[in-house]
């Protein structure tokens, strides 16, 4: 058994996880950051989905850090790739010209400016980062976290860390369950916080739909036809009560009106790339499903560099929400996953052989799975794409009627005291394993209340991803890209401050003194916690 210390641990090494890690770091504290993976960076690289994020990003509305990893994912396609000289001048570059995304890019580009910006902090010997490693334990002694102990996936090997402060950076919250840190999972009772859509009987179980995302180009005259998917039947066949088709299809839901929309595919349809505008505020761009997720754009290179475009899948036709994979047993679990799994080869075998084509034909044999892109040896990510975790029972729990336009109306921004960040989506929730449709509603910019952040009892553990202090409905604009490195930058700031001070972070939230003591920190280290006078969408 391998036995470390550091002055903050980091559990999970997605966006908030690196982020929290960089910070704390910076703060001149050792580190140790681990990650279940082999690829850092969560969503944007394991996870295998493009940055989801305001219409405001390239002005205001991130912290300096995240506009660092932006300007270095851009930087990375400019120095390497034989992009066209009008391409690469553009400021604001969309490499894969996807309308999702003002920044639609490959896994393997952000995974290399991450382990860029980690890269001093290793030398320096600050930063231990411990890859294809769970945790599998935890002592606690009252209301403090002791030892945590972690599994190397590879051999087996144990590690024990013990750190004064404790980030929980995983995509489900596993930290919470294994501290007995009390939260919450699933839909809450409307009686719970007066929220107007949550459900009136509560379901902890009742979570959004995951996906397992991958990535594909188009070789015309091939044959790249997969062996057809043991579940190809089922999928196939499967409609839910609230999709108006089978849901392997080009009809489904509008997610905002819930009227059927029919949605369009053809590989490589010969657009101008440099004319894409990806504003979600405007149009969410998902009727053309090659161009949602687009993240390789051949026509942005010079001619005869790339044979084909390469488009990412994580459409309404992969969404799994026949159960979830949170507080279940562990074969329940993994029987979700596996069934995931099917869903998402079984959409591929259907483009490849019966999906209509424009010409009247059927099927695109040519597709090609590249699991060169996602890293894998079976061409799917490497991890689930969950979009919801464990949530803390935090000092300050953010609900519908923070964020909602219907309900905060001309009132805007909740201008909060406390605040440690800012972010704008609309409230997006995907279907859930409870039989609900889309929740798709429009929001107000939000402010990301330092209560959030801190436990009601734990006194050194600290969320840093999708598990802080909000709610099933609230959670639908608080789980996206921006958001989640802000929240694991104040968590490892936090950590960090309090380590240095002597402190703890209930302390800091409750005190004045202590609290503008660590917001001018924030400040100070590129942290945006208010925002300019704008509209919502």
């Amino acid at each position: 058994m391998l036995e470390l210390r550091a002055d903050v641990l980091v559990v999970g090494g997605g966006l908030g996880g690196v982020a929290a890690a960089l910070a704390a770091c910076r703060a001149g504290r050792d580190v140790v950051l681990t990650e279940e993976t082999d690829w850092l960076g969560g969503q944007l690289t394991s996870q295998a989905v493009p940055p989801d994020e305001h219409p405001w990003i390239e002005r205001f509305g991130a912290t300096a850090s995240y506009r660092a990893l932006r300007d270095g994912i851009r930087e990375h396609y400019r120095r390497w790739y034989p992009l066209r000289a009008e391409a690469a001048r553009l400021p604001n570059l969309n490499p894969g010209a996807g309308r999702v995304s003002k920044l639609c890019h490959e896994p393997r580009v952000s995974l290399a400016v991450i382990e860029a910006m980690l890269v001093p902090h290793r030398a320096a010997g600050r930063l231990t980062v411990l890859l294809e490693t769970v945790p599998v334990g935890a002592e606690c002694d009252g209301d403090h976290v002791g030892p945590v102990e972690l599994s190397d996936r590879r051999d087996g090997r144990r590690i024990v860390v013990s750190a004064p402060y404790v980030v929980d950076a995983t995509e489900a919250g596993d930290l919470l369950a294994m501290t007995k840190t009390e939260y919450v999972t699933g839909a809450e009772a409307q009686t719970d916080h007066d929220e107007p859509h949550a459900p009136a009987t509560a379901d902890p179980q009742n979570m959004q739909g995951f996906t397992f995302c991958f990535a594909l180009d188009h070789r015309p005259g091939e044959d790249r036809t997969i062996d057809r998917p043991e579940r190809y039947d089922f999928w196939r066949s499967y409609r839910p009560e609230f999709w108006p088709g089978p849901l392997i299809g080009l009809l489904a839901p509008h997610p905002r009106t819930l009227e059927p929309t029919p949605r369009h595919f053809a590989p490589n349809p010969g657009d101008d790339p440099l004319g894409v505008v990806a504003d979600q505020s405007k149009a969410a761009g998902d009727l053309d499903l090659w161009l949602f997720r687009r993240i390789l754009a051949r026509d942005l290179h010079s001619p005869g560099a790339f044979a084909s475009d390469i488009a990412l899948v994580n459409w309404p036709l992969n969404d799994y929400w026949l159960g979830s994979v949170i507080d279940v047993e562990p074969d329940v679990a993994a029987r979700h996953l596996a069934d995931a799994k099917q869903l998402s080869r079984s959409v591929l075998y259907w483009l490849q052989t019966e999906a209509p084509r424009p010409d009247g034909g059927t099927g695109w044999p040519g597709l090609r799975l590249r699991a060169d892109v996602t890293g894998t040896a079976d061409g799917l990510a490497k991890a689930p794409y969950l979009r919801e975790s464990r949530r803390i029972r935090a000092l300050t729990t953010v609900t519908e009627n923070d964020v909602s336009l219907a309900v905060r109306g001309a009132h805007g921004v909740l201008v909060r005291e406390d605040s440690v960040g800012v972010g704008s989506y609309h409230l997006d929730l995907h279907p859930s394993t409870g039989g609900d449709s889309y929740i798709d509603l429009e929001s107000v910019p939000f402010e990301i209340p330092l209560g959030a952040l801190v436990p009601q009892r734990v006194r050194n553990l600290l969320p840093a991803a999708k598990n802080i202090g909000t709610t099933h409905i609230s959670n639908g604009c608080f789980r996206l890209h921006p958001v989640e490195w802000n929240v694991g930058e104040v968590a490892g700031l936090l950590a960090a401050h309090c380590v240095e001070t002597g402190g703890e972070p209930h302390q800091v939230h409750a005190d004045r003194d202590r609290r503008d003591e660590f917001t001018r920190l924030l400040e100070r280290s590129g942290v945006e916690r208010h925002w300019p006078e704008i509209k919502g969408y």
